[in-house]
């Protein structure tokens, strides 16, 4: 039963799309549970706002493929990141105790990653993955599988007056780094 579930589950979110929020956007506000070196805190964008721009990175799952390459690239430039006073915190859907072993094992220690169990900041940034608009399934069929969605590869870079200036979707980890590293670049060059 649950090998039928999964088989109709991907079958039914294969084809779905993301949408983004869009430029210019107010970012909204949140406080979400998070892990950073292993520890549990509470990560509040308006406070991270306070100290430079948020580089706001959505992914899947932790400990999969590409999540994993990704925080390790997002680890490695962390020096670069911080010279722009830039802050960054990936959000998946996972619990918080994976991910203090995610924030150690795979992050370095670097960043912070937030759980976002029950997907609202996921949701409120237009980052979950969504199903398609399949007439046929019926209702207890999509809640089931809503309960199972998670986030789609989406990053955002957020200036400090909280306003959205880039939004990338992209299932390539290395695009995210690249995009929110060269916008932080340009935000810089504006504000000297």
């Amino acid at each position: 039963m649950r090998r039928i579930f999964l088989i109709v589950l991907f079958a039914v979110i294969a084809p779905a799309a993301s949408a983004m929020m869009k430029l210019g956007s107010p970012a909204p506000s949140f406080t979400i549970n998070a892990a950073l070196a292993g520890k549990e805190f509470s990560f509040n964008l308006s406070e991270s706002l306070k100290k430079g721009p948020v580089v706001l990175y959505f992914y899947p799952k932790s400990f999969t493929s590409i999540c994993t390459l990704e925080a390790h690239e997002f680890a490695e430039a962390m020096v670069q990141f911080e010279s722009m006073n830039a802050t960054v915190i990936g959000v998946s859907n996972d619990t918080i105790e994976t991910q203090k072993k995610f924030s150690t094992m795979e992050c370095h220690n670097k960043f912070p990653v937030g759980s976002d169990i029950n997907l609202v900041l996921i949701k409120a940034y237009d980052a979950a993955f969504k199903l398609p608009g399949n007439t046929y399934i019926n209702e207890h069929l999509y809640k089931s599988i809503e309960r199972h969605l998670f986030a789609d590869r989406i990053s955002y870079v957020i200036t400090q007056d909280g306003v959205i200036v880039s939004a990338v979707k992209d299932q390539e980890a290395h695009t995210h780094i690249e995009n929110a590293l060269s916008v932080l670049k340009k935000i810089q060059k504006i504000k000297n």
